[in-house]
Formats: structure tokens, sequence, C-alpha cells
């Protein structure tokens, strides 16, 4: 089969793991690119080889000779260039958050089903190899019925180095970090129906909270616990890994730092070491993340391919970004609030 040309928005902080992700990926390869900045559109253009080069969004969309879009630029701009990609019929990943508002969002995902055109969200963490790994472990019934799940990320890692405009959003952990893990719960535990959050500023550089502890119903009957922060001094510091822990009808299972996967069920405990790959351009610790893009956007590939819907497609996402704003109402209120409310 020919391989599918893609070509990128946003040649910022993450772009460069994207395209070391699309240079892997079977089946397709960037042909364009496009920045308003020239410095970063030039220095993502010479170290990957990409002659076509923009600064005008519009440009890029009028000449076309591309299957597929990337979007990876900040929230603000998502609905714009989605609903430009909508009207030139070109099948668009976005990255998350998916927009700054429902309202935005479901938007977008009504104007690429308009179109005809398949929208995925980057939504990478269930694509790490540990949280995969551990979703097969609860599926195959190890721990029989599960009834009570934690994911949990927890570091004082300094985020605001390399992303500095992180410190002056009024929004900041659930919205930038918390979504990555409400949809791991989504993933392992299903659709929640209500959300009880707290949030507190820690750190007084920052205008948004930086710690978020969420409590999800689920309609399976579990509940489970999100919780996020980035002002947690631990000895050993664990970013950016995604610790598990679910409790189940015949055993538990927990994903502890150092990527080790314990499952307890009647037949005693297996410890199993679930460390993602190191990929020859990929570098310790980000290695987990980046595994995790080239997997989903490979995902992306194969989908095109068979005209599958993407695991993280913009319909299925809206239910991760209804459970981002259900927290911070609830934390804002402080009462549990239903998710529906924003799904309607």
């Amino acid at each position: 089969m020919a391989v599918l040309k893609g070509a990128l928005i946003g040649c910022g902080f993450f772009a460069v793991n994207q395209m070391h992700g699309w240079r892997d990926a079977e089946g397709a390869r960037i042909v364009a690119i496009c920045d308003r900045d020239p410095t970063r559109l030039r220095a993502i253009g010479d170290e990957f080889g990409i002659t076509r080069r923009y600064t005008s969004a519009e440009d890029l969309f009028a000449d076309g000779g591309f299957d597929f879009v990337d979007i990876a630029t900040t929230v603000r701009s998502h609905r714009p260039l989605v609903e430009m990609a909508a009207r030139h019929g070109i099948p668009t990943i976005c990255q998350k958050p998916i927009a700054p508002t429902m309202e935005d969002a479901k938007a977008m995902v009504a104007a690429c089903a308009a179109a005809g055109v398949p929208l995925m969200v980057h939504e990478n963490f269930r694509w790490q190899s540990p949280i995969r790994a551990a979703k097969a472990a609860i599926d195959n019934g190890a721990i029989g019925e599960v009834f009570w799940g934690r994911v949990s990320f927890r570091s004082a890692y300094d985020v605001f180095s390399g992303q500095p405009y992180l410190a002056t959003g009024k929004r900041f952990i659930i919205e930038d970090l918390g979504i990555h893990a409400l949809d791991v719960a989504r993933f392992l535990f299903g659709d929640a129906t209500s959300v009880t959050a707290r949030t507190r500023r820690v750190n007084p550089h920052i205008v948004g909270e930086d710690v978020a502890t969420m409590m999800l119903d689920h309609r399976a009957g579990i509940t489970s616990i999100v919780d996020c922060s980035y002002a947690t001094k631990l000895p050993v510091e664990p970013f950016p890994e995604t610790l598990l822990e679910v409790d189940g009808s015949k055993g538990t299972l927990r994903l502890s730092q150092g990527y080790r996967l314990h499952v307890r069920s009647r037949g005693g405990t297996e410890m199993t070491d679930v460390a993602p790959r190191l990929l020859p351009w990929a570098s310790a610790p980000w290695h987990n993340i980046q595994e995790s893009v080239s997997l989903i956007q490979q995902h992306w590939v194969d989908c095109l391919r068979t005209g599958r819907e993407p695991d993280t497609s913009g319909r299925d996402n809206l239910k991760t970004f209804a459970l981002v704003e259900a927290s911070y109402r609830s934390a804002a209120k402080g009462k549990t609030v239903p998710v529906e409310d924003f799904l309607q």
C-alpha cells in the first residue's frame, strides 16, 4: 500500500518526539511542516530533512499534497486548525487538551463528523507499555472483578523550564497532566458518572493548581482515585511514571516505581518488569512517554488504513475532557459533580 503522507503543524517543545515517531512509523511519513516561528521551523526542518516549510497554516492547506495532519500546537489554536483541516477534508490528530472549552471541543468533533474525516486526540498515556500491561492483566481476570483503583502521578519535576507557559495559566495540573491520568482511569475502569475533586496551589510562583485529587464513580461500580502533583518531593524522583493500584475480588495489581508490575492472586504474587523500550532516539526518563508517542502514531496509521475509529477519537475524548471540566467545577463548588452535565 502507498505510504500515507502527513503534515505537522507546530514545531515546539514536544514536536521533536512526534517527528521521531513519524520517522519510525510503518506506512507513513511527514512531508511538510508549519510553525509561525521561523527559527523553530528551520530547526525541525533541518533535523528531519523536511523541505516543505510553512509559516501559515492557510498556505499549507492550500498547497495540499498530504493525507493527514498532526496538530501539535497550544490549545487556543486547536479549534480553528481542526476546523480548517475539516474544510479541506483532511484527517486530523490534535494535541491534548482537545480544546479550551467543552463548547469548542464539541464543535471540533461535529466539524470532522460533518466532513466525514477522522479526528484523533493525541492522548498517549494510555499507550504507555506499562499501562497496557496492567490493562492486559486486568482483562485476563487475574485479580477477578475490579472494585477499586488508583492512578497516581506525583513528582517535583520542573516542567516549567521547558514549557514556561504552564506557569501562567489559571488552570494547570488537571488540564495538562490530570487529563492523562483521568483518561487512564477511563481506559482501565470504564466511563465515570461523577467526580469529586479537590485542588491546591503549593508553588507560589505559578498561577494555577499544582496538586489535584479526584474521586471517580464509574458505571461499572468501581471507585477510583486519580491524584496528581508537581509539588511532591520524593527520595527517588519518579517522573514521568504513572503508578497504579487496583483491587479485585480475587487479588490485587500494583504498578510501582521502576516499572514493576505486581499481580497478587490465589496462586501467589508474580512480579514482571514492564519497563518501556528505550528507542534509539529516546532518552531516560522520557523514554516511557516517547515510546507511547510512537505507539499511538502507529495506531493512527493502522486505523486510517483499515477505516477503524481510533481508540482516542475526538468523540471518545469528549468523555475524558468532560472529566476535566467536572473536576474543576467540583473543586470550585466543593461538591460532587455529574459528568453527564458536560456531555449533553
